[in-house]
């Protein structure tokens, strides 16, 4: 039950970062934390990871639902089957990203980014985007490294 906590927990943490984004950094732009370094700058992305596949809303919107339903299966398994708690810990934090992007997407037509590293020229990103890297990150070293089994 923890897991389906954080996914909900991951949701709320995301919208909650969006809906302050919108407020306040929507009017202003670009507010920089870390000037040339590290900026909250409000953008928005009507594509996927590094805006590919912009102006795609529809495919988007179907591919992440299944993309999420594919994962919260597999989370549901993994809790009930006691597979490891690491795998569990990655597929919610996978699944909780992809679930505050997708809502976006449902309501905006676009997902909410906000978070810009300047001094890289890297793509603005979001809270969403980061428990969905590090949710990936996690089962690639468990599959590779710890030989952890998906089924």
């Amino acid at each position: 039950m923890l897991f389906y906590f954080l996914v909900i927990g991951i949701v709320v943490l995301d919208r909650l970062s969006k809906i302050l984004a919108v407020k306040y950094l929507e009017p202003m732009g670009s507010f920089p934390l870390l000037n040339n370094i590290f900026h909250l700058t409000f953008a928005k992305n009507d594509g996927a990871a590094f805006s590919i596949l912009s102006d795609k809303q529809l495919f988007l919107i179907i591919f992440t639902a299944i993309v999420i339903c594919f994962v919260l299966g597999l989370l549901y398994r993994s809790v009930t089957t006691g597979a490891s708690p690491w795998l569990s810990l990655s597929l919610a934090l996978i699944a909780g990203g992809a679930i505050g992007n997708w809502i976006d997407r449902l309501v905006f037509n676009y997902v909410i980014d906000y978070f810009e590293f300047r001094f890289i020229n890297f793509a603005i990103f979001n809270v969403a985007d980061v428990f969905i890297v590090c949710g990936t990150a996690l089962m690639c070293y468990l599959v590779i490294f710890k030989n952890v089994d998906l089924k």
